[in-house]
C-alpha cells in the first residue's frame, strides 16, 4: 500500500513515515500544499493524509483539486479542534479527519478500516465463467443456471444449449447449427428436438414462454440469445 503523508510539521511527517513503514507501507511525504498536489496527481497512492494548515495551499484546497479528477481515500490532519474544520474538511471530500495531537496507532487503525472500506466498495470483476443477464446468471464453470438468485434445474443438453446461445450473445443458430455444435454430426434426430429442448428451455428460464426475454426466435433462421 502507498501512502502520501502531508504536514508542514517534518517531526509529524517523520513520526508516521516510520511507524507506517514498519508496518509495510510505501510512504511519500510533502511539506506544503503544492507539493502535496503535484505528488497526488503524479503518483497512484491508496490513501493520503493531509494536513489542514499548510503553505501555498491550505489542505482543504488540495483536497477540493484532488477531488476533480481522484477517489483516492483521504484523511485530514487537523490542529484545531474545531467541528467547523471537520465539517469543511468532509464538505470538501475529505473521507475522515483526525484531530492532532493524535496517537499514531489510532492514524494506523483509521487507515486500515478507510482501505477496507474502499475495498468493499470497489465494483468487483465478474469471472469470465460468469453469465449474467438480466434475472438470469449462468455458471458456465459449474454448469449451474440461476433466475432472480435460485437457482433451476436443467438438463445436460438444455444448459448446453443455452449456454452456447449465451456465450455468443446475438448470434443466430439454425436447428441444423444447434443440431451439429450441441448433439453432435451424427446425431440421427432432427430440428423438432432442438425445438423441443428450445421449448422446455424457456419453461424453466422465461417469467412468459410466448414472449422470451433471453432465447429468442428469429423467423424461418434458428435461435439466438438477446444479450
Amino acid at each position: 500500500m502507498k501512502v502520501l503523508v502531508v504536514d508542514d510539521e517534518k517531526l509529524i511527517v517523520k513520526g508516521l513515515r516510520f511507524s507506517l513503514e514498519q508496518d509495510g507501507y510505501e510512504v511519500d511525504s510533502a511539506y506544503d500544499g503544492e507539493e502535496a498536489l503535484s505528488l497526488a496527481r503524479s503518483g497512484d497512492y491508496d490513501i493520503i493524509l493531509l494536513d489542514i494548515m499548510l503553505p501555498k495551499l491550505t489542505g482543504f484546497e488540495v483536497c477540493q483539486q484532488i477531488r476533480e479528477s481522484s477517489d483516492v481515500p483521504i484523511i485530514m490532519l487537523t490542529a484545531k479542534g474545531d467541528d467547523m474544520d471537520k465539517i469543511l474538511g468532509l464538505d470538501y471530500g475529505a473521507d475522515d479527519y483526525i484531530t492532532k495531537p493524535f496517537n499514531v496507532l489510532e492514524v494506523k487503525a483509521r487507515i486500515k478500516a478507510i482501505l477496507r472500506r474502499a475495498k468493499s466498495e470497489k465494483p468487483q470483476p465478474v469471472p469470465e465463467d460468469i453469465i449474467v443477464s438480466g434475472d438470469l446468471k449462468l455458471d458456465t464453470a459449474n454448469r449451474r443456471a440461476y433466475i432472480e438468485g435460485n437457482e433451476v434445474n436443467l438438463t445436460a443438453k438444455e444448459f448446453d444449449v443455452l449456454e452456447l446461445l449465451a456465450t455468443n450473445p446475438n448470434k443466430v443458430y439454425s436447428r441444423s447449427d444447434l443440431l451439429d455444435l450441441v448433439w453432435g454430426k451424427d446425431y440421427p434426430g432432427d430440428g423438432r428436438t432442438v425445438d423441443v429442448h428450445v421449448r422446455r428451455l424457456r419453461e424453466k428460464i422465461e417469467k412468459s414462454p410466448g414472449e422470451p426475454r433471453f432465447v429468442r426466435t428469429k423467423w424461418g433462421t434458428g435461435y439466438y440469445f438477446e444479450g
